[in-house]
């Protein structure tokens, strides 16, 4: 199982949450793993029910088995911080700078360099070793930008080395793109059994497979259940009102004279069936879209109760059970 594991996907797929719920899943018995935000949003401090997070690895929660998952909201301006006394050993002066605005320019009129630093200390995160000379995280999960962003996100180490012939920043962007595009990272996909999202999945795919970068899986989130077998679908396409009202009938829901209660029921369920029948068939094309891609495909339920931490935990039970995190 890759070290680095990017969760991507089209906004409203619930990418977060099933980052959120993978990290759950890959800190079972006694792992470590960290959960990283980009992006700024505070979604993982709302899942799991926690303040804010601030720029620290801080533990918000455990894993059934007594692992660990711990988070980060990475903030581009403190990562500069962070490189610049790394590598140029300018602490004191890189404050100074922050509170002249120049690091706040800086990450401004120049987009790329805010994700060089944020790809940066994800990959620094996966690297990292304590005194014994072991991985201090087992995985790192990052909750990327979406999947129309996600190629150029990544990938833009490869231009800041390109653009950087030598020196400390081009041997970084090395460095980062050296765990990026190895067997260390995989980038998942989340998807929904709707035409755009698939679409914009097999779009993704496509450029992260030009680019090099490795994918991971497809994960397909909010699946809903089927309530009506083959022949009952087939079924509600034609026109049965007459044996449905009779049915409705000898079910006691009223007689059937004209007008009765089976007779005025008969309208809206069939309409339902109706329209059931055709999201199912709807489901089963983008199925066979996402089959066409060639990657190992993992589905979520629908939580009808919404998502809370408990249902993260019901997630990740499930990710489990489908073996996700092998």
């Amino acid at each position: 199982m890759s070290r680095l594991q990017v969760v991507s996907g089209k906004g409203g797929t619930g990418k977060t949450t099933v980052a959120a719920a993978l990290a759950l899943a890959l800190a079972r018995e006694g792992g470590r793993t960290l959960l990283v935000e980009v992006e700024g949003r505070q979604g993982l401090a709302q899942l799991f029910g926690a303040e804010a997070l601030p720029y620290e690895e801080r533990k918000i929660a455990v894993a059934p088995g007594g692992g660990e998952v711990f988070a980060l909201a990475i903030d581009a301006e403190r990562a500069l911080l962070d490189y610049l006394q790394m590598f140029y050993k300018l602490g004191s002066a890189g404050r100074a700078l922050k509170k002249l605005g120049a690091i706040d320019f800086a990450t401004t009129i120049a987009p790329g360099l805010r994700d060089v630093l944020l790809t940066g200390k994800a990959c620094e995160a996966v690297r990292r070793k304590d005194k014994a000379g072991q991985y201090v995280y087992d995985h790192v999960i990052m909750d990327a930008p979406p999947t129309g962003r996600i190629t150029r996100f990544l990938n833009v180490n490869d231009e800041v080395a390109g653009l950087a012939r030598f020196g400390p920043i081009h041997n970084q962007a090395q460095a980062v793109m050296k765990v990026l595009k190895s067997p260390e990272t995989a980038v998942h996909l989340v998807t929904l059994l709707e035409e755009m999202p698939v679409q914009e999945t097999a779009d993704g795919i496509e450029e992260l497979r030009e680019a090099g970068l490795p994918v991971g899986r497809v994960v397909v989130n909010m699946v809903r259940p089927h309530h009506l077998d083959e022949d009952t679908l087939r079924t509600a396409a034609g026109d049965h009102r007459a044996g449905v009202a009779r049915a409705l009938s000898r079910a006691g829901l009223g007689g059937a004279r004209r007008g009765g209660l089976a007779e005025r029921l008969v309208e809206p369920l069939l309409a339902q069936a109706a329209e059931h029948a055709g999201r199912v068939e709807l489901e089963r094309e983008q199925r066979a879209v996402l089959t066409g891609l060639d990657l190992p495909t993992y589905e979520l339920p629908l939580l009808g109760a919404g998502m809370d931490l408990a249902g993260l935990y019901e997630l990740a039970k499930e990710l489990r059970k489908q073996s996700v995190t092998e």
